[in-house]
């Protein structure tokens, strides 16, 4: 693997930004509701440096310069992304930032834990082990698999806002003696070696900018004979980087879902082998053929809703939802309610949207290429 140039950490400086744009919206019930709490100035700044990286930089004009320019910058891209995007995220999808398959008749957040509860099943978690969330969001996952396993979980995170939520919501659901939240790069991880019995990350360590760089930091810090199971968002190997439908949908993507560098399945196994695991498991879940597909809640069908409460989430995504949702945020901030750039970031994650399903369709795209990775024992 070639050497990743590391972002310099400053935790100080993270922190007097949370502070800024934030302020006490961390302890709101979220949603609507703290998007109205930010301050413009800061929100401002947080989407200037966050789509400096994506403005007038199209798929057909895209160079290898300016993939590696957001490589760079992977820490700060991630960290303003999740800034402008958690709130909305959490209005429209939910305290779980993750796709899921789903079963007959099977409810939204039945289908989200269910997911869950699988990757701590195949992984093997169980009561009092010592395990690390990578790339936590605001706790979702963490909470439902501490409580199914009864695992002590420590979330990692880069993003301030995020690891106030999360402490929040595990306060409210009396879970603090068994969760623990920590601000972290996890390409730089500050925990000794050899500390953890488990380690999984669901749909986070695509931020990376190199996988076998944040696999072999997650590697390093696992006990020998410890195990890491991933949920990776990767293009399938069907995907043609000199297509240039292809490229619009990975681009897509990328700039509304945060990430520097997304990859093909066969570098994400390359990844896990070069840091040194034993593949024990790995399987697109994407391919199984389920009722209906992981990306039905993007598409906006409400024909496939599982139950009656599922049509207000799925709602939200049909084109006349979308539509509805994105001008009233823009009347919002025109009559000065929501800070600027708001409407531009749903857009984004509208775009994103659009390419999810176009790339699940076309068999280009996965976000739930399942890995499970044992460390050999010493």
């Amino acid at each position: 693997m070639s050497p990743i140039a590391l972002e310099s950490e400053d935790h100080d400086r993270d922190a007097a930004f949370n502070k800024a744009l934030h302020g006490k919206s961390a302890a709101e019930r979220g949603g609507i509701r703290s998007m109205l709490k930010k301050d413009p100035a800061a929100q401002k700044a947080a989407v200037e440096e966050y789509f400096k990286h994506w403005d007038n930089k199209s798929a057909s004009t895209e160079t290898e310069e300016i993939r590696e320019s957001r490589k760079a910058e992977y820490a700060t891209l991630t960290r303003h992304y999740y800034n402008l995007a958690t709130d909305i995220y959490e209005y429209g999808w939910g305290s779980s930032f993750h796709f899921c398959r789903f079963a007959y008749g099977e409810g939204f957040y039945q289908a989200i834990a269910r997911h869950e509860h699988y990757l701590a099943h195949m992984m093997g978690l169980r009561d009092g082990m010592k395990v690390l969330d990578v790339g936590c969001g605001v706790g979702g996952p963490a909470r439902e698999i501490a409580k199914f396993t009864g695992a002590n979980i420590i979330g990692l995170n880069n993003n301030d806002y995020q690891i106030e939520r999360a402490t929040k919501y595990a306060q409210k659901e009396g879970l603090s003696n068994q969760l623990k939240f920590t601000k972290g790069d996890f390409m730089q991880m500050s925990f000794p070696p050899e500390t953890f019995d488990a380690v999984y990350a669901i749909e986070a360590t695509v931020h990376a900018p190199s996988l076998e760089g944040v696999y072999s930091q997650i590697y390093r810090v696992l006990k020998p004979g410890g195990v890491f199971g991933v949920y990776e968002w990767l293009m399938t190997d069907d995907y043609d980087n000199s297509n240039p439908e292809h490229r619009e949908i990975r681009l897509g993507i990328e700039q509304g879902d945060g990430i520097s560098n997304m990859v093909k399945i066969s570098e994400g196994i390359r990844a896990m082998k070069a840091a040194g695991f034993e593949l024990e498991i790995h399987e697109d879940l994407a391919d199984r053929q389920d009722a209906r597909p992981w990306y039905y809640p993007l598409d906006g069908d409400l024909r496939m809703a599982g139950s009656i409460g599922d049509i207000l989430t799925i709602a939200r995504m049909t084109k006349w939802g979308r539509f509805i949702a994105h001008n009233s945020i823009g009347g919002a901030e025109r009559l000065g309610l929501l800070p600027k750039g708001t409407r531009k970031t749903a857009d984004s994650l509208g775009l994103a949207a659009d390419c999810l399903v176009a790339g699940a369709k076309q068999h280009l795209f996965t976000p739930m290429y399942l890995m499970v990775g044992r460390k050999p024992n010493a």
